[in-house]
């Protein structure tokens, strides 16, 4: 058996998440949207800071359910800017309901998983890594896609973030060909 991708650890919740989700194809709208939010306040931080208050981001932006964020103004922004339990940062708060907004259009023209999933012609993109060193930041693929996020509404969502994203979800198997997960991430594409 090979180890994980160096990334992973050594916190518990970090294993988990390296062990549960990193890499597991998402086809869900919503958890892909919650997933790039998240990516988004991300931003300038490790990103074990938002795993450890991913649950308070849940409480605090309604179950990361866009309908209703979307419709959110300035109460909500003041109540968020006041939550100790999740990074207060103005403009990843407004940017939330802007890209509420920007998921809801989507949705209504097919459906934002589709939407994302076509960028890999709806199957993760396998890699074959390995070594960390390997893996880039962002791809030419994440610039199109963030490129295409940005015109569509979107904040907070550059090519390094949309990578890591693609990766999180699962659009990208970027677990080292040493870690246990990558095969297990590969078996779970059609």
């Amino acid at each position: 058996m090979g180890e994980r991708c160096g990334w992973a650890g050594p916190d518990q919740i970090y294993l988990d998440y390296h062990d549960e989700e990193w890499g597991v194809p998402e086809h869900d709208g919503r958890a892909l949207w919650e997933k790039l939010v998240l990516d988004g306040f991300q931003a300038g931080l490790s990103w074990i800071t938002i795993l450890k208050k991913r649950d308070n981001f849940r409480k605090a932006f309604a179950g990361f359910d866009p309908q209703i964020i979307a419709g959110w103004g300035e109460a909500e922004v003041a109540r968020c800017l006041a939550d100790p339990g999740i990074i207060r940062h103005r403009g990843k708060i407004e940017a939330t309901i802007g890209n509420a907004r920007a998921y809801l259009a989507i949705e209504e023209t097919g459906g934002f998983a589709d939407w994302c999933w076509r960028y890999t012609n709806g199957a993760p993109i396998q890699n074959s890594r390995t070594s960390l060193s390997e893996v880039p930041a962002f791809t030419p693929l994440s610039e199109q896609m963030s490129k295409d996020l940005k015109k569509a509404g979107f904040r907070f969502c550059g090519p390094t973030i949309v990578y890591a994203w693609m990766q999180a979800t699962g659009m990208v198997n970027d677990h080292i060909v040493t870690c246990p997960r990558h095969a297990a991430c590969r078996s779970m594409a059609p």
